[in-house]
């Protein structure tokens, strides 16, 4: 039997907080499994199958995630009706805030143009534990200025094989970030965040494992002045050993959007 497919964007938002990242893993609360188990409820003997435009780790959120939903022989009848039933049967955590039909054409993967990651950090005190989810602390008092120059580093391309986790000999590190920098935080606003919070804004096309997390950590140890900037500097260079270690914790990354080859 011929069999017919039809194709979908879908655009969430999440809180990683409680998920142990996007893809699924046998016994464990992912991102992933929860939207195919609320998707096999609402399509009821439906078939299809679900591919994301990357994955996050543990504790990491997304104010904009992309999947691609694909399904067999029967298209869906009303895009709004089945987004307002897929968000009545998800967990309040998870969230989606558009569904479009796409061509066959579409790559969910090879069509992402840009993604911009974010990680929240403050800095000098404990904050409130509402803010746990959203932002890192540190309890140094760290030389924010110091860091805006470390984090301007970073932008250009590179060889990133410092900041990707267990790097193999042969994995793609020459990776050109479009944009990394240190700003006020003026997005994310809860009266019980701290006073003063900040971003660490990076934009590219693509990351390695860990990628963003390793790089905030080695921000932070210049904050701490355990390091300098020529140490930064040097392990961007293509000849470099230096692979660093401290890994900022997930819980302050957030995936802030995606951006695709003619945008819909």
């Amino acid at each position: 039997m011929f069999r017919k497919y039809f194709y979908y964007l879908i655009k969430i938002q999440f809180l990683g907080y409680r998920f142990h990242g996007w893809q699924k893993q046998p016994k464990t609360k992912t991102v992933h499994s929860e939207i195919d188990r609320t998707l096999r409820y609402i399509l009821k003997d439906h078939k299809f199958k679900t591919l994301a435009a990357g994955r996050t780790d543990a504790k990491v959120s997304a104010n904009f995630f992309a999947l691609e939903l694909f399904l067999e022989n029967q298209p869906l009848d009303n895009n709004k009706l089945f987004m307002d039933d897929f968000n009545n049967n998800l967990p309040q955590d998870i969230r989606v805030m558009s569904v479009e039909e796409v061509s066959s054409d579409f790559n969910i993967i090879k069509d992402c143009k840009m993604k911009e990651y974010h990680y929240l950090f403050s800095s000098g005190q404990k904050s409130h534990p509402f803010s746990a989810p959203f932002i890192s602390t540190f309890k140094e008092e760290l030389n924010l200025n110091l860091m805006k120059k470390g984090a301007g580093l970073f932008q250009g391309e590179h060889n990133f094989k410092a900041y990707c986790y267990k790097p193999k000999d042969n994995g793609l590190y020459f990776r050109k970030i479009e944009k990394a920098k240190i700003i006020k935080n003026n997005i994310y606003k809860a009266n019980f965040f701290p006073k003063n919070s900040y971003i660490f804004k990076v934009v590219g096309k693509g990351f390695g494992r860990h990628q963003i997390r390793l790089m905030m950590g080695v921000l932070v140890k210049l904050g701490r002045g355990e390091i300098n900037l020529t140490s930064i500097s040097e392990s961007l260079k293509v000849d470099s050993n230096y692979s660093e270690e401290y890994i900022a914790p997930a819980s302050g990354l957030i995936l802030h959007s995606i951006s695709f080859q003619g945008e819909f």
